[in-house]
């Protein structure tokens, strides 16, 4: 069964930083792309970031140069480090791969940035 758990989840300040963790059912190698998106409150589902398995990295317009996914293969984890959270941050965050062209998704952990 192929899961993927999110953690890492929870309240900040404004400025402050958190790193979210996505741990996959067998190895990442296997998810081709892997990704994190965010949903806030009356507002659609929208990427934050995304790595593919050559390395390449994609990001929201709105994160970059904020936060930094990362993979830690061995692990079978990926990461979402976050700085300079700002309130607009405020949603539920959900890890996303694709395996063998099926798209998974986490149940998703909340972020709130306020102070």
């Amino acid at each position: 069964q192929v899961q993927l758990v999110e953690s890492g989840g929870g309240l900040v300040q404004p400025g402050g930083s958190l790193r979210l963790s996505c741990a996959a059912s067998g190895s990442i190698f296997s998810f081709n792309p892997m990704g994190w998106y965010r949903q806030a409150p009356g507002k659609q589902r929208e990427l934050v970031a995304s790595i593919t398995s050559g390395g390449p990295t994609n990001y929201g317009d709105s994160v970059k140069g904020r936060f930094t996914i990362s993979t830690d293969n061995a692990k079978s984890t990926v990461y979402l480090q976050m700085n300079s959270l700002k309130p607009d941050d405020t949603a539920v965050y959900y890890c996303h791969g694709v395996l063998l062209g099926l798209g998974y998704w986490g149940q998703g952990t909340q972020v709130t940035v306020s102070s």
